[in-house]
């Protein structure tokens, strides 16, 4: 099975990735048996079937959003999901970070935050500071360091609400 790192371990990744193929649609696409990512469109269209699945089969339910995605259109969705994954189809596409950091602040998502894709161990760092906490990547055993690259951070971030001379002050 593979592994993936959430919350700063490495464990194993019982999530199913569901995409698209050429012929099928978010209506008729056939759902994996277990816990299972689903594309915006297929959350779309079937929220309903999928809420069911959840209550009924008692596989847990998160939707997938890419590049091109609206954030937006799952904020009044947030408490059905478990997890929330976001594509990153190129190592310098970074849009996911945008929508990251507007799940995190604008709509205050708390539930699991997932980076697939593109993801490398020289991006897990900043991915951490804009809510991520879960990490598909390959060879997570290598990657997990990236975590630690930097002992501070300077700015105010997802992770980190106040700014380091904001967290001086209190401490002084």
């Amino acid at each position: 099975m593979a592994k993936l790192i959430k919350n700063r371990e490495i464990v194993e990744d019982n999530w199913k990735v569901l995409t698209l193929a050429a012929n099928d649609t978010p209506e008729t696409v056939k759902l994996p048996f277990g816990n299972v990512l689903v594309p915006l469109a297929v959350w779309q269209a079937r929220k309903e079937d999928l809420i069911h699945r959840e209550w009924d089969q008692g596989h847990a339910l998160g939707v997938w959003l890419g590049p091109k995605d609206n954030p937006a259109d799952l904020a009044a969705d947030l408490d059905d999901l478990s997890v929330i994954g976001v594509e990153f189809p190129l190592a310098n596409d970074g849009r996911g970070y945008s929508i990251a950091t507007l799940l995190r602040t604008r709509y205050g998502y708390r539930g699991e935050l997932r980076a697939l894709g593109a993801v490398g161990r020289d991006h897990i760092h900043y991915l951490h500071r804009v809510g991520f906490d879960a990490f598909a990547i390959r060879e997570p055993e290598l990657a997990i360091v990236g975590l630690d690259d930097f002992s501070e951070a300077y700015q105010a971030a997802a992770n980190q609400l106040l700014p380091l001379f904001r967290r001086r002050a209190a401490v002084a």
